[in-house]
């Protein structure tokens, strides 16, 4: 079950070429449970990969890969809407699809976002005003150093922005098995981005009452006409956060640029990173084997299928000349390893 020297490439969507000195590929508890036991013998660090989408491999990884492929899906109805039980392999995107395609409303703001459904509670994945906290209930999760089970609840899973406990003081402790969702039974569609209604308009919908099918259609085009498939220009969708910023510097900033793009977030304002980046002159620029993509900013590329040390100095230039120009901090989505 457990491999050696493994090249890495094919197991990230930026499609960095590292090498793992072991990798396994789990398909049940059981192999999970063997994979830690044998990186607890052997003293190595571990790297749960479901579809690589939210990873940046700076250099080859000295311990142990392992591929999450735990399968398993179930949606029934209770009297509060839907619940789903969602094993960590599943792919998200085909999750949300099969819910929408049923009529079932929740989560269509959060389509054609990439990899599986054991990374969505790590990042706390969100989109077009709708987060997966808004729907989470609770997670399963095998602890690295003993083997057992977990049941993490929401509060447990400190959420915020694009964040977690699992990015933070529990990074790399726990591997996530799967994930519980509840999907409301008076669901209200979410349609405040400006993109979304203008679509919506465009198609002659019902802008009060479209359907989670029709929202799903609309996020899939908008997402697809701005950011590039993996597949097709290797990338991990939108490299940076979008920063928050208290009311003094952004009356500051909007002073300075009108056309800022910004929402309020609570007392705070939210920045759309891509703006910035944009406005720095970043957008389309090329560098070796990485680059910014022509159309969004906020997608660092790598089409030259260059080392993760390129794509880091490349974010890293990115952020100093933001703050340079700004007064602003950019921080990355995805997590970097080793």
């Amino acid at each position: 079950m457990i491999e050696t020297d493994i090249d890495l490439q094919p197991h990230n969507t930026l499609a960095i070429s590292a090498r793992s000195a072991h990798f396994a590929r789990v398909q049940n508890l059981d192999q999970l449970r063997e994979a830690l036991a044998f990186a607890r013998t052997q003293k190595l660090p571990i790297l749960p990969l479901g579809g690589g989408s939210n990873v940046v491999l700076t250099d080859d990884f000295p311990g142990l890969v392992i591929q999450v492929d735990l399968r398993g899906l179930l949606i029934e109805p209770n009297s509060q809407g839907h619940t789903i039980e969602a094993a960590a392999g599943e792919n998200w995107h085909q999750l949300v699809m099969a819910t929408v395609s049923s009529g079932i409303g929740g989560l269509e703001n959060l389509a054609l976002i990439p990899g599986k459904i054991g990374a969505a509670p790590i990042q706390n994945i969100g989109a077009y005003g709708i987060e997966l906290c808004d729907r989470f209930t609770s997670l399963q999760a095998m602890e690295v150093a003993t083997g057992e089970l977990h049941d993490f609840t929401k509060d447990d899973c400190g959420f915020a922005y694009r964040d977690s406990v699992f990015k933070g003081r529990l990074r790399d402790q726990y591997v996530i098995t799967q994930v519980n969702l509840q999907l409301p039974q008076d669901w209200q569609p979410r349609v405040d981005y400006p993109a979304l209604r203008q679509y919506i308009s465009q198609h002659n919908w019902d802008a009060d009452h479209p359907t989670p099918t029709q929202i799903a259609q609309a996020v899939i085009d908008i997402r697809s006409n701005k950011l590039p498939l993996p597949t097709e220009i290797p990338n991990a969708g939108s490299f940076f956060k979008n920063p928050v910023v208290d009311t003094d510097l952004y009356q500051s900033l909007k002073a300075e640029h009108p056309d800022l793009v910004a929402f309020a977030a609570g007392e705070d304002w939210k920045l759309a990173a891509g703006w910035l980046i944009d406005r720095a002159g970043w957008r389309g620029l090329r560098r070796s084997a990485v680059g910014v993509h022509e159309r969004q900013a906020l997608v660092l590329i790598n089409p030259g299928r260059g080392a993760g040390r390129e794509l880091v100095q490349l974010a890293q230039d990115i952020a100093a000349d933001i703050h340079s120009k700004f007064g602003v901090s950019l921080e990355p989505e995805p997590r970097f390893y080793p």
